[in-house]
């Protein structure tokens, strides 16, 4: 049989397991995959690039959003990366969804012009910046 003290024991340990796990999920959301400085592809279209900086969650406009066809257009709540892209004939600016990210693995280097204005250097498989 519970007594007082083992009850309250007991819902001590139930609270603080709840908010365990609550903060154990805010904190996975806000995780990103892939890091700055790290070389990707595109699943789905042609292009690769150097990530070079970080959203946790979409926030571009709701123009460009609804602009993506609705059979691909990628879920909001999950981090978006801005990339020094490029395919075989361009360099751009992208900002793609992680669903739609994966590692480039090929090590060629990426050749967007302002490679050398965000970055020190390449080292192994990604770019790096010095930290502040």
């Amino acid at each position: 049989m519970l007594t007082q003290d083992s009850f309250e024991v007991y819902f001590f340990l139930l609270i603080f397991f709840k908010i365990y796990i609550f903060l154990v999920y805010l904190m996975a959301k806000d995780i990103a995959k892939f890091s700055i400085g790290d070389i990707v592809k595109h699943k789905h279209f042609n292009f690769r690039g150097v990530i070079y900086d970080v959203d946790f969650e979409f926030n571009n406009s709701e123009e460009w959003y609804t602009s993506i066809p609705k059979d691909v257009r990628p879920r909001k709540d999950q981090p978006f990366y801005h990339l020094l892209a490029e395919n075989n004939d361009i360099t751009y600016e992208a900002y793609v969804s992680e669903q739609n990210l994966v590692n480039d693995d090929s090590d060629e280097p990426i050749r967007h012009p302002l490679i050398e204005e965000i970055f020190t250097g390449k080292k192994g498989s990604g770019y790096f910046r010095p930290s502040n």
